[in-house]
């Protein structure tokens, strides 16, 4: 599995959605159950799919699909 369809099956996973509806648009902004606790769910599922511990303020920035790539990126992870 590539690193990108590792990626998308935590967001399908975590959002309980199909990984043809993720891109660049998908965020908090326009998921309606983004939520604390969800991100809490996704920042962790990064964590272990991707075997890397995220930063506080990545964690608190990780609001959006396209953003997440480049923190997943900031830790060694290429796509």
């Amino acid at each position: 599995m590539s690193t990108i369809e590792k990626y998308n099956a935590v967001f399908a996973s975590v959002f309980n959605v199909s990984e043809t509806i993720l891109n660049d648009d998908f965020s908090s902004e326009s998921v309606d159950n983004w939520d604390s606790i969800t991100q809490l769910s996704l920042v962790t599922a990064m964590e272990d799919t991707f075997d890397i511990m995220l930063d506080p303020e990545d964690i608190l920035n990780f609001k959006s699909y396209a953003v997440g790539k480049e923190i997943v990126a900031k830790y060694g992870i290429n796509f």
